[in-house]
């Protein structure tokens, strides 16, 4: 399998703000003369300096995966009638899929050097890439809203800890359903963010190589301060029944699928990463220190503390903000919640901010960079209000059911189509080219096959998803949309299959 690089060009790019500062810094390639501005700026050019190595995707890992989300998914699944060797069974296989699947994904970004929506340019057309990129930008702006919402709430701990005196007054009032302290945090969480990712990726790159760490050490001080106080008193059989029979076979198949679809949203983007590695290997190995190694040691962790807290408590709790407000050190309080808001922050750009600043990016290049684009993104997050959304179980049940099913059957397209279809061959300087002759350009910038086979498989997903009747499949939604689009889309896109092309000279030399 190969891919037609770029052509290569002395053209100077008209980008202005962070996309002309990210040129500047040679991490992306200049713009060859026949781009088209509408398809085209900086941003989403092919990467030119790659300089990615397996640390600097190890350490994204920690920073999505040492979350509060990833902490209290993992110690739920052990009240799904699950024992401690089946809940690590169950999450060892599926954490091996997604290392898989996700492998894919981003060596499609390596070895394009594009970035998610433009990659899907070659799936989607032209045009049509705007659809997947726009369903992937609405969950990373929900997203986005929840965690900035969730990191405020550390601050606000914080400060309340600090006494001061004046900050508890200001949780009296109520504005929208949140208070002047609530309000102010979330702002002062908010700026914060767009201040890191302010100088783009080199940045991001940066600030997630410490922070990930960071969080590790914290995790494991309190990992064993918890088992001291327990006495090490620890059992890893949590769930109150334990299941049998169909029951538990079902319970495993769905702990595998749940963990799976966790993932959805990185499984689709993930070429935004990829293609900043200099070759095949960083991302392989990157990934499996980051989610095989990674996610298993950091769900150890997270059960563990859960199972002391049992002992500790009286009750097991999941919630690790709740747990050290437990303590009765202010000191403890301050770094835990420093540290919770450094992990969301961290969490918060890595899967929604990256993603939505290219995909909004992608609809108007000339006018939208990637700062635009995320900037974009994190005024639209403060619209649904997100503590609604975040303190209504009903509609974060519904929330992530329905990501599963919308993300599943765009992936199943995007690698089916990249892999099989295209045999992994893309012309690069195609997808930025408008000419009704470009060959993703299909039928007006919009691949009919593609769409016809997210469609198929989006409405049986969705149904499984959010029709309470069928909520015994909801687990599987995202792998049966996954596996319906691949198979419609292989299906009826076979004929056009790209011959396995025969390498060139310069293909060689690269």
């Amino acid at each position: 399998m190969s891919i037609e690089t770029p052509r290569s060009s002395t053209s100077p790019t008209s980008d202005a703000g962070p996309a002309q500062s990210a040129a500047a810094s040679g991490d992306i390639e200049i713009a060859h003369a026949d781009y088209s501005p509408r398809l085209h700026n900086a941003d989403l050019a092919p990467v030119a300096k790659r300089t990615w190595k397996v640390y600097d995707i190890f350490a994204m890992w920690m920073q999505d995966i040492h979350s509060i989300t990833v902490y209290t998914f993992a110690a739920s699944l052990f009240f799904m009638g699950l024992n401690g060797i089946q809940v690590f069974i169950a999450l060892a296989v599926s954490v091996l899929i997604i290392w898989g699947l996700m492998n894919l994904s981003g060596l499609a970004g390596q070895r394009t050097g594009v970035p998610f929506p433009v990659l899907a340019r070659s799936s989607f057309g032209i045009w049509g890439a705007n659809v997947p990129a726009l369903i992937r930008a609405t969950i990373a702006v929900i997203y986005y809203g929840i965690l900035t919402y969730l990191g405020s709430t550390g601050i606000q701990i914080a400060l309340l800890r600090l006494n001061f005196g004046f900050f508890e007054p200001l949780t009296k009032p109520q504005f929208l359903g949140l208070h002047a302290l609530g309000w102010i945090c979330f702002a002062l969480m908010w700026t914060i963010q767009l201040l890191v990712v302010r100088r783009g990726m080199e940045a991001i790159r940066k600030f997630q190589d410490w922070a990930g760490p960071a969080v590790w050490i914290v995790m494991f001080v309190l990992m064993v301060w918890m088992i001291i106080k327990a006495g090490g008193n620890i059992s890893f059989d949590l769930s109150p029944h334990q299941a049998h029979g169909w029951a538990l076979t079902h319970g495993m198949v769905a702990a595998i699928a749940l963990n799976v679809s966790f993932f959805a949203t990185f499984l689709v983007n993930f070429a935004d990463f990829g293609r900043l590695a200099p070759d095949a290997k960083t991302v392989v190995r990157g990934n499996f220190f980051g989610l095989p190694v990674n996610f298993i040691l950091f769900a150890i962790v997270s059960v563990t503390v859960t199972s002391a807290s049992i002992t500790v408590f009286g009750e097991a709790i999941t919630d690790p903000v709740e747990l050290i407000q437990k303590t009765d050190s202010t000191t403890a309080i301050l770094i835990g919640a420093l540290v919770f808001v450094i992990a969301t922050i961290g969490i918060n750009i890595v899967a929604d901010f990256i993603s939505c600043a290219y995909d909004f990016a992608n609809l108007a290049p000339k006018q939208i960079t990637f700062f635009r684009g995320g900037l974009i993104a994190a005024v639209l997050s403060v619209l649904p209000l997100p503590w609604h959304l975040y303190n209504n179980p009903e509609s974060i049940a519904y929330f992530v059911g329905g990501l599963g099913a919308f993300l599943g059957p765009l992936f199943g397209v995007l690698i089916t189509d990249f892999w099989i279809i295209k045999r992994g061959h893309v012309d690069v300087d195609e997808l930025y080219t408008e000419s009704p002759t470009g060959k993703y350009h299909y039928l007006r910038g919009f691949n009919p096959r593609a769409l016809i086979a997210t469609v198929v498989a989006t409405v049986p997903a969705a149904i499984l998803a959010l029709v309470p009747a069928f909520s015994g499949w909801a687990a599987f939604s995202w792998a049966i949309g996954a596996g319906i689009a691949a198979v419609v889309h292989t299906a009826i896109s076979w004929p056009q299959r790209t011959p396995a092309p025969a390498a060139t000279n310069s293909e060689n030399a690269a």
